[in-house]
């Protein structure tokens, strides 16, 4: 199996007619569970001018959204169709010789992640369901749109949800692919104002606040690619800007009828609007740019990369050909209900129970990896109960260089000393670019030029977690999240190895000292080297920290 640390270290080797199928716990009793807990946070971001923008543009109207009635109609592929595939017939025995398990791969290697994506979209005769958070116009999201026409080309339908507050610039790309018979492009609580979409916060907050941040790449129902990874370069490997570290998971056999019938749900939503009534038709001259973009992507020098990887992996291949290299296991997915994107949705229908319900309290070990951790008070009491009932506590975030939140990095912060005084161990991701910046389509929530972007944890080394959950509260109450828990012990051995073997030199260690301060180790070389302070981080930023975990702002991060 690829490791996060397989990832890295790749990382760091280079600086309206369609053609469709129509188809007829208790919350007071959370002492000392991982996940039981109770979060909140409504985030808030934006200077005051644009605030006052945004009364005067909603003044003037156009802030109403489309009408969903009439959505063109459309369902996954029926099982019986889906097994008659080439996915299909290559998948169907190898699920009939492991009854009720699931088949997985994981992928921590950026580019093998995504010449997985590419070689799906090849592979699939019927279906392509594509749902994620953020999607860019870069090399690699130009690559995965260019895959997705060819396959609609030959006649595969092709189905894209995407959260609208992660596709900045990317109306006209959309609007143009959703214009080809075979592909219907949906957004998911969208900004009805496309040029100045951040407005909407002001009258309409309470539903933008909620995002989709689901991902799943499902090819004729049959194999998906789930995980951490939106779409983009700095997803991928692709840049020497930003990079992260992150975690998918190639999944097969019956848990993949489970993902597309989520998506399902999804695509029918009240919060799943059709592109082409939130984007004006495209003129002669942008619907020509659009195509020359597509067309012309492999012919760009940095697409070259990819196309070597998608020419040198044999993974769908051996696929096809009934022998790829699967870990076969049960895997259950967690999912929340899509109507918590309008804040209509509790108790089961949150993931956060499920998880719940499911992990109930370890017993030996816990091994958390959340590019953003923020435990609150309640999680800290959950994390500490824990560890003093002899239970192994170790976490994975990003360190103050490596975050693209400070705020949240603040919340994070101030909750260290009572962690490690209970014996958690407290690991800091590194920087893993000197070039970092924030790509600002992924808008004020986040998803980032962060070092560490993965979202897994592993319960007594029996038992794994991968998906798009962070543990914090947006991912709890606000977000919708995808997720799957696979009883492998493989696999949760290979999450705690990365921490007891793989971070040290990517990541600095806190620990407490006697005097009851904080400070940093780091490994170089043969060396251990101690820290005093936040490690490559200014005076400025430290007091930033220290002056944001004062304030009463933690039900906002």
């Amino acid at each position: 199996m690829l490791s996060l640390r397989a990832g890295v270290e790749h990382r760091r080797s280079r600086v309206s007619g369609r053609a469709s199928w129509t188809g007829a716990m208790d919350p007071a009793d959370r002492s000392g569970t991982l996940v039981g807990v109770d979060w909140s946070r409504t985030v808030v971001r934006g200077p005051i001018l644009c605030v006052a923008l945004g009364v005067v543009l909603s003044s003037m109207g156009g802030c109403a959204l489309p009408s969903l009635e009439n959505r063109p109609p459309s369902v996954s592929l029926p099982s019986d169709q889906s097994r008659d595939t080439p996915l299909g017939q290559a998948i169907t025995p190898l699920a009939a010789r492991h009854s009720g398990k699931s088949g997985l791969h994981p992928m921590g290697d950026p580019r093998e992640s995504f010449a997985v994506r590419v070689l799906l979209a090849r592979a699939a005769t019927r279906t392509l369901d594509l749902q994620y958070y953020i999607w860019h116009g870069d090399t690699t999201g130009t690559l995965l749109m260019a895959a997705l026409r060819e396959a609609a080309e030959r006649g595969v339908r092709v189905r894209v949800l995407l959260d609208d507050n992660g596709i900045g610039g990317l109306d006209a790309d959309l609007a143009f692919l959703d214009e080809h018979e075979n592909i219907e492009v949906r957004l998911f609580n969208p900004f009805p104002t496309r040029r100045f979409k951040k407005f909407g916060y002001v009258h309409d907050f309470s539903r933008l606040n909620r995002r989709m941040h689901n991902k799943s790449f499902t090819a004729d129902g049959q194999a998906s690619v789930v995980g951490g990874r939106n779409v983009g370069d700095e997803y991928f490997g692709a840049t020497a800007g930003v990079l992260k570290s992150d975690l998918d998971v190639l999944l097969v056999g019956p848990v993949a009828s489970e993902i597309s019938t989520d998506f399902d749900r999804y695509w029918v939503s009240d919060s799943a609007y059709p592109v082409s009534r939130l984007v004006p038709g495209l003129e002669d001259d942008e619907r020509e740019q659009a195509l020359a973009t597509l067309e012309n992507a492999t012919a760009a020098p940095e697409a070259q990369t990819y196309l070597d990887a998608i020419r040198e992996s044999t993974f769908i291949r051996t696929l096809l050909e009934s022998n790829p290299e699967l870990a076969w296991s049960d895997v259950r997915m967690v999912t929340d209900d899509p109507a918590k994107g309008l804040g209509k949705i509790e108790g089961e229908g949150l993931l956060i129970n499920q998880l719940d319900t499911i992990l109930a309290r370890p017993e030996r070990s816990v091994v958390l990896v959340s590019p953003y951790f923020v435990p609150t008070k309640a999680g800290t009491d959950a994390f500490v109960a824990m560890a003093e009932r002899g239970v192994a506590v170790s976490i994975l975030t990003n360190s103050l260089e490596a975050t693209d939140v400070v705020p949240v990095h603040a919340g994070y912060a101030k909750r260290r000393k009572a962690l490690l005084a209970a014996g958690v161990r407290l690991f800091e991701m590194k920087r893993l670019s000197d070039d970092q910046a924030r790509n600002a389509s992924a808008g004020p929530f986040g998803s980032s030029a962060s070092s560490l972007h993965a979202k897994t944890f592993a319960i007594d080394g029996e038992r794994a977690f991968i998906g798009s959950f962070n543990f914090d509260p947006r991912s709890m109450h606000l977000n919708t999240e995808l997720g799957f828990v696979i009883e492998s012990a493989a696999l949760a051995s290979e999450i705690e190895e990365t921490i007891e073997g793989g971070v040290p030199d990517l990541a600095y260690e806190v620990r407490l000292g006697d005097d009851g301060s904080l400070y940093w180790l780091e490994q170089r070389g043969e060396n251990t080297v101690r820290l005093e302070k936040e490690p490559n981080s200014g005076w400025g930023k430290r007091a930033a920290v220290v002056i944001l975990s004062w304030l009463p702002i933690e039900w906002m991060l």
